[in-house]
């Protein structure tokens, strides 16, 4: 069905006239009568009755109406779906306890007039990431991108987060009552973090981490959930474990969980956000602006300690 002569039929009935629809349209009397000719001629039916006072509706016509409206309601909707700036942002944090999730919350307060569509690609590693972007499955993505990692043509990434690592005991631990501890001071205690997927960059962060201050980072173990991870550091006096300082969990207060930052130097997992170069809309680029203010200037090598494969500077635009 032709929508410009659906459109042009709503129009003659509100208006009451064709010519009067014609002016709304900027279009002919003629245009208007042609239309409404052809739409009849699909439709099998009258819609008009033309009288010297104008247009009457026929019985078919009135009974089309409510439908004519409603498919120019859908073809406005589905207009819109796609539409750069009026379609939601559809960002892919990860997961929805991580940094980029609670960022994207804060710059949603600040711009509550822009729709956002957050996903979690749970388990999904950058070159997954990538290929979601480029595929236009979502509009950004974060990861840990690596300078030598090839992306597509089109693809763009920016270093925009740095997720400084706090460490989080029980009560019974020997770092309990720190206010601060420093890479150092985490020599010998079992660091645990079980259900990290192996091969990602995930795992090569903390990787290079134990070596490069000698920790026990211990990866073994089969993944109950966050859940089961945080009863039993709650009741164990040698067990740690490292989560990042945006990083939302929830405890019961009889666990008594302490979140110490780790100093001198910081610990920083860098995020790049990925996007594509010629993805218009408006939103995308205000986001990224936010994050990038959020951020602040380029910490030193002295202040935070990041993987030799992300100490870059973090942009290809």
């Amino acid at each position: 069905m032709d929508l410009d002569a659906v459109r042009t039929f709503v129009a003659a009935v509100d208006a009451g006239q064709f010519q009067e629809a014609a002016v709304a349209l900027s279009i002919t009397q003629q245009a208007v009568s042609k239309r409404i000719a052809a739409l009849e001629k699909d439709l099998e039916v009258r819609l008009f009755t033309r009288t010297a006072r104008g247009a009457q509706l026929t019985v078919d016509g009135q009974a089309f109406l409510p439908h004519a409206r409603e498919l120019l309601r859908v073809e406005e909707r589905a207009d819109a779906s796609v539409r750069p700036g009026r379609r939601a942002l559809r960002v892919d944090v990860v997961s929805r306890r991580i940094a980029p999730a609670v960022l994207l919350q804060d710059f949603h307060r600040t711009r509550p007039e822009i729709e956002l569509d957050v996903v979690a690609l749970l388990g999904a590693d950058v070159e997954a990431a990538v290929g979601a972007v480029e595929a236009g499955t979502v509009d950004a993505s974060f990861h840990a991108v690596a300078p030598q990692l090839r992306l597509p043509e089109a693809l763009r990434t920016a270093r925009v987060i740095d997720e400084a690592h706090q460490l989080l005991v029980g009560p019974r631990h020997a770092l309990a009552n720190a206010r601060a501890v420093t890479p150092a001071q985490l020599v010998g205690h079992r660091i645990w973090m079980p259900g990290l997927p192996a091969g990602t960059e995930v795992t090569g962060y903390f990787d290079e981490l134990a070596a490069a201050f000698g920790l026990g980072i211990d990866l073994i173990g089969p993944a109950f959930g966050n859940e089961v991870l945080l009863a039993e550091i709650a009741d164990s006096a040698e067990l740690a474990t490292l989560v990042g300082e945006h990083t939302r969990y929830l405890w019961p207060d009889s666990y008594d969980l302490r979140r110490i930052p780790v100093r001198g130097p910081a610990l920083v997992y860098p995020l790049s956000m990925i996007w594509r170069d010629d993805n218009p809309h408006p939103a995308l680029a205000a986001f990224r602006d936010y994050l990038l203010a959020r951020r602040g200037p380029e910490p030193s090598d002295a202040e935070v300690w990041t993987p030799t494969w992300q100490r870059w500077s973090g942009s290809r635009a």
